[in-house]
C-alpha cells in the first residue's frame, strides 16, 4: 500500500507542458516608445514582435509563464491580460506570470507621468492594447492545448560582455542569466525554453525608425538555429535599471544588436550543450503565489529646484560635449537631461494637485513567485536597479531567479539609497523612494519562505 501511494503521488507530479507564440507587431506606422522628444514613427518592422506563452502543468496545479515583447504595461492592463489568460488556460490567476522584454523600439503601451509634456509620444491606442490582449490569449490558448508529458531542466549561463552597469565602468552588474529547458518525455525533443537575463534591450536608440525586440531576437534566433527547432522562447528580463549594453557597443545599429544578442544566445547554448542527463526531472512542483505591497513615495521637489536641476544637467551635458568626452559618457548626461525632465513634469502635476489621482492605481503593487521544482521566479513591477536582484538570489533559501516588469510598471526605477544620493537619470526619475527596494526584497523572501517543498540552497 505503502508503494502505491508513493507511485501515486510521483504520478501526480508527472509534468506536461505545452508552448506557443504569436505575433503582436503593429500592422500599420506606429511611434515607438522607449525614447522621449523625438518623433519616431514606425517605417517598418525589423523583427516580428512576439506574444510567448509557457504552459506548465501537473495533477495540482497549472503555471503559465509569458513574454511580450514590449517596453512595459500599465498595472490595470496587466491585471486585466492575467485574468484572461487564467480563463483560457484554467487557472489561478497567481499561476499566471507575464514579463516585458524591455524592447524600445515597440509601440506606446503606457502613459508615463514623467514624459506628459512630451508632445512626441501620443496615448496608448485601444486597438493595438486589443491587439496584444488577443494574440496573447490566442498563444495561450495554444500552448494549453499543446501539453504533453515532459522534461524540465534549470541551469545558467554566464553572459559576460553583454552589458554591464550603465552609470560606472566598475558597476555592480550581473552576469547569470537564467536558463529554463523543456523537452518531450518521449523523443527528448526540446519544446521550449525560457530564459532570464538583466539588461536593458537598447542597443538600437532613438534614430531607429524599424520595429524591433532589439538583441533579445537574434539571442532567440541563435538558439532556434542551435538546435535546429524553430521553439518558443520566452525571454524576461532581470532586474536592470541601471545595466545596459552602453559600454559594450561600437554603434547603436542592428549589426550591434545581432553582436551582443548572438554572444548571449551562445552562452545559452553552451550551458544547454553541457547540461547532465541527471539534471532533466519528469516531475515538479508547481505553485503561484501574489503579495500586494504599498511602496512609499518620493518627495517631489518644488517645482524652482526641479528647474535648476534641470539646467544644472543640461550645463553638464554641453561642457562633456565641448570637452569631446567619451561617447558613453555623454549619453549618461543626455539621459541625465531626459531624468530631469521627468523631475520638472512631476513637480508640475503635484503643483496642480493631479499627482495622488494619477498614482491611484499604484498605491498597492504586486509581487510574484512561480514556483517550478525546486526553483522560484520572482516577479518585480517596474525597473528596480540590478543590487536588489542579486540581494534576493543570494539571500533566498532556493535557488532563485528575479524577473523584471512583472505585473505593470511603477512609473521609473526603484534605485539603491546610494544611487539616490548620487543623482543621475534613474534617481531623479523615480517616483518611489529606494526604501521600495528593501519592501520589495522583503516581501520576495517571505513568499519563498512561505513554501512547503524542501528548500534546496542556492
Amino acid at each position: 500500500m505503502a508503494d502505491e501511494t508513493a507511485t501515486a503521488a510521483v504520478q501526480a507530479l508527472s509534468l506536461q507542458a505545452g508552448a506557443a507564440s504569436r505575433d503582436i507587431s503593429p500592422s500599420k506606422p506606429t511611434t515607438l516608445y522607449g525614447y522621449p522628444h523625438v518623433e519616431r514613427v514606425s517605417t517598418g518592422v525589423h523583427d516580428p514582435l512576439l506574444a510567448t506563452v509557457i504552459v506548465l502543468k501537473n495533477v495540482y496545479s497549472t503555471l503559465v509563464l509569458a513574454s511580450l515583447d514590449l517596453l512595459l504595461i500599465e498595472p490595470d492592463f496587466a491585471r486585466q491580460l492575467r485574468k484572461s489568460v487564467a480563463t483560457v488556460v484554467g487557472c489561478e490567476e497567481s499561476e499566471v506570470f507575464i514579463g516585458c522584454t524591455h524592447t524600445h523600439s515597440g509601440p506606446v503601451t503606457s502613459r508615463l507621468f514623467g514624459w506628459q509634456d512630451d508632445k512626441s509620444l501620443p496615448a496608448p491606442e485601444p486597438a493595438y492594447l486589443e491587439l496584444v490582449s488577443a494574440q496573447l490569449v490566442a498563444a495561450a490558448t495554444a500552448a494549453a492545448e499543446s501539453v504533453n508529458p515532459a522534461e524540465l531542466a534549470w541551469a545558467s549561463a554566464d553572459a559576460t560582455g553583454v552589458g554591464g552597469n550603465r552609470l560606472s565602468q566598475d558597476g555592480i552588474t550581473d552576469p547569470e542569466c537564467g536558463i529554463l529547458a523543456i523537452r518531450s518525455s518521449h523523443d527528448h525533443k526540446m519544446l521550449a525554453m525560457a530564459m532570464n537575463y538583466g539588461m536593458h534591450p537598447t542597443v538600437m536608440h532613438e534614430d531607429s525608425t524599424l520595429v524591433s525586440a532589439d538583441f533579445p531576437f537574434f539571442t532567440r534566433l541563435h538558439i532556434q538555429e542551435h538546435l535546429e527547432a524553430p521553439i518558443p522562447i520566452v525571454y524576461q528580463t532581470g532586474p536592470s535599471g541601471n545595466q545596459s549594453p552602453r559600454r559594450f557597443v561600437d554603434s547603436q545599429t542592428f549589426e550591434e544588436a545581432e553582436r551582443l544578442g548572438r554572444k548571449l544566445g551562445a552562452a545559452v547554448c553552451s550551458s544547454l550543450d553541457e547540461m547532465a542527463e541527471e539534471a532533466w526531472q519528469g516531475t515538479a512542483h508547481l505553485d503561484g503565489r501574489i503579495s500586494e505591497v504599498e511602496l512609499p513615495r518620493n518627495r517631489i521637489l518644488p517645482l524652482p529646484v526641479a528647474e535648476r536641476l534641470l539646467a544644472n544637467c543640461q550645463e553638464h551635458y554641453k561642457k562633456l560635449q565641448h570637452d569631446q568626452a567619451p561617447r558613453a559618457e555623454i549619453r549618461t548626461a543626455e539621459c541625465t537631461i531626459f531624468g530631469a525632465e521627468g523631475t520638472v513634469a512631476l513637480a508640475r502635476s503635484e503643483a496642480r494637485g493631479e499627482l495622488d489621482a494619477k498614482l491611484r492605481n499604484y498605491r498597492l503593487v504586486e509581487v510574484q513567485l512561480l514556483q517550478i521544482g525546486e526553483v522560484c521566479l520572482i516577479g518585480l513591477p517596474g525597473e528596480c536597479f540590478t543590487e536588489y536582484g542579486l540581494e534576493m538570489k543570494q539571500r533566498a533559501r532556493r535557488r532563485t531567479f528575479v524577473v523584471s516588469l512583472v505585473n505593470g510598471d511603477l512609473q521609473g526605477y526603484i534605485v539603491t539609497p546610494e544611487a539616490a544620493d548620487a543623482g543621475g537619470y534613474e534617481a531623479t526619475n523615480a517616483v518611489f523612494s529606494p526604501e521600495s527596494g528593501r519592501i520589495l526584497v522583503d516581501t520576495a523572501l517571505d513568499l519563498i519562505n512561505r513554501l512547503h517543498t524542501a528548500p534546496q540552497a542556492n
